[in-house]
């Protein structure tokens, strides 16, 4: 397959760049990969991402990423740590391919896909507090599922058909964003709830009294 174009190559960097603050090391693993079978050009000096020894540590490591996602409590944890791995990860998929930015500015490049990473995981972690009062918790390891098959899906696209997995980064964001707003506002109505119904029994407790 020939080399992408840097505008494509752009494109890609963008989706796997931004699919990192879902899964830190999975795009970067897929990276390598990619690398490796000419799909996608490498800035020089960064070989050493096809090295076997680290492409194996980040397969490990995205394997037990997943694993921990799936887990009710360690997830939090697993965010939590996460929040400064996975703008790092974006941030070095953006400054080490070879695009728009990153033929320019290293520096800029690595801003942006930490930027990128940053925003996604954000939403991210924000959203599993919502889901584990909305649904006792049980919700988190359906919500990780789907995370898991997104994350694969944009980093397989933005290898063979970046524009496509550019259509479906957008798409999930709106998702996400509304799947949000509905879980906070049912959290919101549950806590009014919650407070009217405890004003009442206060209010029928003084009666009695």
């Amino acid at each position: 397959m020939d080399p992408l174009s840097t505008t494509t190559t752009t494109i890609a960097a963008t989706v796997l760049s931004s699919s990192s603050g879902l899964r830190a090391y999975l795009p970067l693993f897929a990276l390598g990969i990619a690398v490796i079978a000419g799909v996608v050009p490498l800035e020089h000096g960064y070989e050493v991402l096809t090295n076997p020894l680290v492409l194996g540590a980040l397969g490990v490591l995205s394997v037990l990423e997943i694993v921990a996602d799936k887990v009710p409590a360690v997830d939090h944890v697993s965010d939590v740590i996460h929040t400064a791995i996975r703008p790092i990860m974006g941030g070095i998929i953006f400054a080490n391919t070879d695009n728009l930015v990153s033929m320019h500015s290293g520096v800029a490049a690595a801003i942006i896909g930490g930027v990128l990473a940053g925003g996604v995981h954000g939403a991210k972690a924000l959203s599993r507090p919502a889901v584990t009062a909305t649904t006792v918790g049980m919700g988190n390891p359906v919500v990780s599922v789907i995370e898991d098959i997104v994350t694969i899906a944009l980093v397989v696209l933005a290898i063979v058909v970046p524009a496509a997995a550019l259509i479906l980064l957008v798409l999930f964001v709106v998702l996400f964003v509304l799947i949000l707003r509905w879980a906070w506002r049912r959290l919101h109505r549950r806590k009014r709830q919650r407070a009217k119904v405890a004003g009442t029994g206060t209010s029928m407790g003084e009666r009695g009294g």
